[in-house]
């Protein structure tokens, strides 16, 4: 544990509760895409089998069954308490473009071909693209919310952080685990146009908007 990944996991956890406080507060999930969360509750699904064979510390243990827990409860709102107000038409991304290719790779290129560490790397893959169906159905309607705006933000600045986690850790620790490293620049990469935008907008004021 560093301050970049405990602020990392800070911006992580911040993210989620500004998606659900929005939602619940709203009693709606406009502007949210599902896709989304479904390939977020698969990549923790994944991910954390681990907690069933190991355990580091309350604190991980705490976050992991939080991040499993609240991806499922997203869902739950989205595709059923509020699901009026899902704008399935716009939330139109092909999530198979991202699964089928990633759980590929993660056949392909991983530390070992055990069941445990492909589904670990599957994970890390997904991640990386997972954020794309939002950045389409923003891109498709036009413009964000404010709130919707701020989880993004958020969501972004969670994974830039872990990537001085890892500059820091080959550093100071040296460990360095380049499939880890390489999604999170990907997945960060993705988000730089947001965040330009974010920057120069959402914090004047002013609407988001994303080029169709």
């Amino acid at each position: 544990m560093n301050v970049f990944r405990l602020l990392g996991d800070m911006s992580h956890l911040l993210a989620i509760l500004i998606l659900l406080l929005k939602m619940w507060k709203t009693r709606s999930c406009a502007g949210i895409s599902g896709k989304t969360q479904i390939l977020f509750a698969l990549v923790f699904t994944t991910r954390y089998l681990d907690l069933f064979s190991s355990f580091i510390s309350i604190y991980n243990t705490t976050m992991k069954l939080f991040f499993i827990a609240s991806s499922y409860f997203t869902i739950f709102l989205m595709y059923s308490k509020f699901k009026a107000t899902y704008d399935s038409n716009h939330d139109s991304f092909r999530m198979e473009f991202l699964v089928v290719p990633v759980g590929g790779l993660a056949f392909l290129v991983n530390h070992e071909f055990l069941p445990l560490e492909i589904l670990w790397t599957f994970s890390i893959y997904l991640e990386s693209v997972a954020i794309l169906p939002q950045l389409f159905m923003v891109s498709k309607t036009g413009e964000a919310e404010t709130i919707t705006s701020h989880y993004l933000f958020a969501l972004g600045s969670y994974r830039l952080l872990y990537i001085f986690n890892w500059v820091y850790r080959y550093y100071f620790d040296g460990f360095f685990d380049l499939i880890a490293v390489v999604a999170g620049c990907v997945q960060t990469i993705l988000y730089c146009d947001f965040f330009y935008l974010y920057i120069t907008k959402v914090l004047k004021g002013k609407k988001l908007s994303l080029p169709a």
